[in-house]
């Protein structure tokens, strides 16, 4: 099962992944909200539409726009919508 590991935590963990573009993309509901910290950064992907993103914040660390998400995907990408992905200093173990 694909995990989302940070700081040795495991935050996010499903079977139901949704891999796009070498990033895997986890189910919003099984993401910890623990970690996760409203961002005020967007940016926008030609085909998949506007990104928000979440800051990560466990133990006293914190990670910076380290998670992102597609509110309103773009048709094309609407296999990513209400789903959650990380950057590299998030690893993904299958």
């Amino acid at each position: 099962m694909p995990k989302a590991i940070w700081n040795d935590e495991v935050i996010a963990e499903s079977n139901d992944t949704v891999v796009l573009e070498g990033n895997y993309y986890f189910p919003r509901g099984s993401v910890r909200e623990d970690v996760l910290i409203p961002s005020d950064t967007h940016t926008v992907c030609p085909w998949k539409g506007k990104a928000s993103y979440y800051s990560l914040s466990a133990d006293g660390r914190t990670a910076a726009d380290a998670a992102w998400y597609f509110p309103n995907p773009k048709p094309d990408a609407a296999a990513v919508r209400d789903r959650v992905a990380f950057r590299k200093d998030v690893r993904v173990e299958l």
